[in-house]
């Protein structure tokens, strides 16, 4: 067998690939020589290699074809991934880009660099920010199913995201593109019902959303060809778009999805009023009332709904620069270091509605004196026992006042991010089939958090006790004094992460079949600092947006590991098959946490690779991995913070008993009295857990790859990831829901309600959400790939589809708990899970001249509550076109369309929508992109 021979069904399976669909293939090589082939998943080199894993491989071509400015949005499309942090989140941003591998989390997915870990993005989010990537760099990206711990080490649970940057680059290439969204406005469901609320809506073409991105690089060989430097300086800005501005966003719909919904902090004042008398506030008497227009009484504020949907950002802006290089010199064929540098320097803002006074906490007034904001004739009324439905005469009266500052502006979460990550190490030839390589690596993520135009409660409780602050009567408040009320809280943070890792690879120089046994085994250590510092109206929680305090936090841990690797050719060149390979890993890790435990975990895989033929090459494999805690789960300190859901015992007509919700706290006579909170935001008790244990996970993959001719391919893969000891956070409506129906009477502890009964207003009130070992997960799902090329004219016409069926998405919320599946549907516990997700694409490629590509991305139908009584979501299908032509050796242009028939997203309630009414980021949620972009090389 000739040894330096690659296999065709390598070439015919992976390769078709480039040019077509986003499709789950064997992968590239890492390092193109024939005879040194690494593929990720796997440190061992050797010839013949390929993945016995699944994998997709996206390439540069493809990812130039969509447009698209953001590396999250190109990968978002891949059936594998969910959407996660994107530009398309707003309330609860962390200004951070985040993958989320087959919906596991994005704490579970690995993000490496040229195969070797990308550092924590931020305090905000420890989750890879792939932000820092600079896409024109990008040759491919390689994502890989199924633990990749052995291998890798933690967090590679759901698997491996590799970017492959390009290498030997000479020359420079100056890269720039600007897009923009396009929308017609005019559906009418979401604007006949702001209509009917007297809200403005959008009627004409909405063209905004504008990104303009400038990329340079620029490299060149040196030292007689012996070495090559790449550096390259990028720049992004992308411009916000509110939900004002689309007609399926322009109101918050309520939880049903069957009208607008909104806030009770409402520029008209709304009161939550309880009586005082016999010394005590008597929370079984209630009145919600809001100034009538005279201000000389009250009125019932049932109706009385803030819209704050409008300005909030639908994208958020955002404004990044990028620097690096890349550098490799051969010294010797034993010695050949290199060098990374990569630096990132992004600025995105959150806005959402104004601040207000949120009902945070109550204020006492008595009937024997008045408050100089409350008129002769509104005390009359809040001092009548009728008021409130009370049998005696009253003392006094408790407020919760939901004020909203409309005469302030939007909310404003500022968040600047600074990273830089350095790697240098050496690789080289040992001599006897054997090499090394060691390298060192430092990472580092910075974050300063600047949160504007929230009100200090500090400032308003004074206002409001001496009478200055005029909510009892309507518009009167200026903005100058709404402007005093103010405060701006700051954060900062940073993340460090250190790498050593040495490993060598080589083979044992004895064979089972032609191929002799290949081995890699190493040692890492990493290092994983964090810390974040609070100002004092942070620390204190003084801002009345903010949900509770934010305390500063500090906490590190190492971890010391062993990992090996062997690969077994079983059989070659037979006629049974032509490579049988069996491969073997395994990695030890102990953990070293600061104040906390020290575990240690096993992780390891057996995997099968049975290239049949030309035509057919079967695979499959196990794995064990493994993740740790990382930092915020461990050290966050308990602080009060916000959930979105419902309380099933909330509202006129709880969806419980009276006796099944007083095992949640609620008393007989708040029983049908309990307020419910408008803007589907509840207070829940967060914070970490330094005696979390490793959490664990058990892939196994099973597939084939036909391949019947070079210009025909076709892979099916089946993968099913088990998982226990998972860490996370018990649902807290779910906690509600187990409590009041005896599925789990624990979690009854864990709800704590305000003296009113409710869970919303004040801090009071909550539901336990502390990092814990949850119960199991059980995933399983098919990936789909085909391709098929024929000639036409002086080019190729090329066919591709690529998707994922769901088979389970299996969720335990805690370890007796009985588990819910949420493939194919959404609730208020399940994240939309559509059974099928696919990308169809045609393309026809004139050989150096210019290719035409169109694409059709489906989504299939979720059951589940949907807008307007619906019960379910529709299938979604999108439509892109577009265009890439080299007007010679040296310039390019590229034009095109996604979404190009302006497909609004499908609606769902408040209680479900991530963001703007839908599932923003995972459809297609502004309208239309459109974009241009040229390309100069020289």
């Amino acid at each position: 067998m000739n040894s330096t021979r690659i296999s065709n069904l390598k070439y015919a399976a992976a390769p078709l690939a480039i040019g077509l669909a986003l499709i789950s293939t064997p992968s590239f090589a890492q390092d193109q020589d024939a005879q040194d082939i690494v593929v990720t998943g796997s440190r061992i080199a050797q010839p013949n290699l390929t993945s016995s894993s699944p994998l997709a491989v996206t390439t540069a071509a493809q990812i130039a074809e969509t447009g698209l400015t953001r590396l999250e949005d190109v990968l978002n499309t891949l059936p594998q991934i969910e959407a996660s942090q994107t530009a398309f989140v707003s309330n609860g941003a962390t200004g951070t880009a985040t993958l989320d591998l087959r919906g596991l989390g994005s704490t579970r997915t690995l993000v490496l660099v040229n195969g070797r870990r990308l550092q924590p993005g931020s305090t905000n989010s420890v989750a890879a920010d792939i932000n820092q990537i600079p896409g024109a760099l990008v040759e491919r990206v390689d994502v890989t199913t199924g633990g990749a711990s052995s291998v890798y080490g933690a967090d590679a649970v759901a698997g491996v995201v590799n970017f492959i940057m390009k290498k030997d680059f000479k020359g420079i290439q100056l890269d720039a593109g600007i897009s923009y969204y396009m929308h017609q406005n005019g559906d009418n469901f979401v604007t006949d019902r702001s209509k009917a609320r007297n809200f403005a809506v959008p009627t004409d073409l909405a063209f905004d959303g504008r990104a303009f991105n400038f990329d340079f690089a620029m490299g060149s060989d040196f030292g007689e060809g012996r070495g090559n430097v790449v550096a390259y300086a990028t720049y992004r800005k992308i411009s916000a778009v509110m939900q004002g501005n689309r007609d399926h966003s322009v109101c918050a719909l309520n939880d049903g999805g069957t009208a607008c919904g909104g806030s009770y902090n409402s520029p008209n004042a709304n009161f939550d009023l309880y009586p005082v008398f016999g010394g005590e506030t008597q929370y079984d008497y209630n009145a919600f009332l809001t100034p009538n227009a005279a201000g000389t009484g009250f009125v019932d504020a049932g109706s009385n709904l803030y819209n704050y949907a409008p300005t909030n950002y639908f994208q958020r802006p955002d404004e990044r620069y990028t620097l690096g290089a890349f550098l490799d010199y051969e010294v010797s064929e034993s010695f050949h270091p290199y060098m990374e540098l990569m630096f990132m320097s992004d600025r995105s803002v959150a806005q959402i509605a104004e601040s207000g006074t949120f009902f945070a906490e109550p204020y006492n007034f008595s009937c024997a004196t008045r408050n100089p904001a409350i008129s002769v004739a509104q005390q009359a009324v809040l001092c009548n026992p009728a008021t409130y439905g009370a049998p005696n005469p009253i003392d006094g009266f408790e407020a919760y006042i939901g004020k909203r500052n409309v005469e302030g502006g939007g909310r404003q979460d500022i968040m600047q991010h600074d990273s830089f990550r350095i790697l240098t190490g050496a690789k080289g030839d040992l001599g006897g089939g054997w090499s090394y390589d060691a390298s060192l690596q430092f990472g580092q993520s910075s974050l300063s958090n600047s949160y504007k135009n929230d009100f200090l409660l500090t400032s308003v409780a004074d206002a409001v006790n001496a009478g200055t602050y005029l909510v009892w009567q309507n518009g009167l408040v200026t903005p100058e004094f709404a402007q005093s009320l103010g405060a701006t809280g700051t954060r900062t943070g940073v993340t460090k992460q250190f790498i050593a890792n040495a490993f060598v690879t080589g083979d044992l120089g004895f064979a089972i079949a032609n191929d002799p046994v290949a081995v890699a085994f190493g040692a890492e250590y990493r290092n994983e600092i964090y810390s974040t510092v609070s100002d004092y109206v942070y620390e204190k929680g003084l801002l009345a947006g903010q949900g509770g305090p934010t305390p500063s936090v500090s906490g590190k841990y190492n971890v010391s590991e062993l990992f090996s690797e062997v690969s077994v050719p079983l059989l070659q060149d037979t006629s049974l098959a032509r490579d049988v390979r069996l491969e073997l890993g395994y990695r030890y890790s102990m953990y070293n946490v600061d104040g906390g435990s020290s575990p240690e975990t096993h992780t390891y895989k057996v995997q099968l690779n049975w290239e049949v033929n030309d035509m057919l090459r079967i695979r499959g494999g196990y794995n064990r991995a493994a993740r740790a805690p990382n930092a915020p789960e461990m050290f966050n300190p308990q602080s009060i913070g916000l959930w979105g859901g419902a309380d099933p015992c909330a509202g006129a007509s709880p969806q419980y008993t009276q006796a099944q919700c007083a095992l949640t706290g609620v008393s007989a006579g708040q029983y049908g009295r309990v307020s419910a909170s408008a803007a589907s935001q509840y207070n829940g008790l967060y914070g970490g857990n330094v005696d979390l244990k490793p959490e664990k996970a058990d892939t196994w993959t099973a597939g084939f790859v036909l391949t019947p001719s070079n210009s025909l391919s076709l892979s099916i893969d089946y993968y099913k990831i088990a998982m226990s000891d998972v860490i996370g956070l018990y649902p807290a409506e779910q906690q509600i829901r187990d409590c009041a129906t005896g599925a789990n009477p624990a979690a009854c502890n864990r709800i704590k309600r305000n003296a009113a009964g409710n869970l919303w207003q004040g801090s009071a009130g909550y539901v336990g959400l502390t990092n814990d070992n949850l119960g199991d997960r059980d995933f399983q799902g098919v990936d789909v790939a085909a391709s098929a090329r024929m000639p036409l004219g002086s080019g190729s016409l090329n066919f591709g589809l690529t998707g994922s069926y769901l088979l389970k998405k299996e969720y335990q919320d805690y370890p007796t708990g009985t588990p819910y599946d949420c493939a194919g549907i959404f609730s208020s516990v399940c994240f939309v899970s559509p059974d099928w997700r696919s990308t169809a694409r045609v393309s026809y490629n004139a050989a150096d001249l210019f290719s035409v590509t169109g694409k059709w991305r489906f989504i299939s139908a979720a059951d589940g509550p949907a807008a307007n009584g619906a019960t379910k979501i529709k299938a979604q299908s999108y439509f892109d076109l577009s265009l890439n032509a080299d007007v010679n050796d040296n310039f390019g242009i590229s034009i095109g369309a996604n979404n190009i028939l302006d497909k609004n997203p499908p609606l769902v309630g408040g209680k479900y929508a991530s963001n703007g009414n839908t599932y923003a980021g995972f459809y297609d949620t502004l309208g239309r992109y459109v974009f241009a972009g040229i390309s100069l090389k020289y």
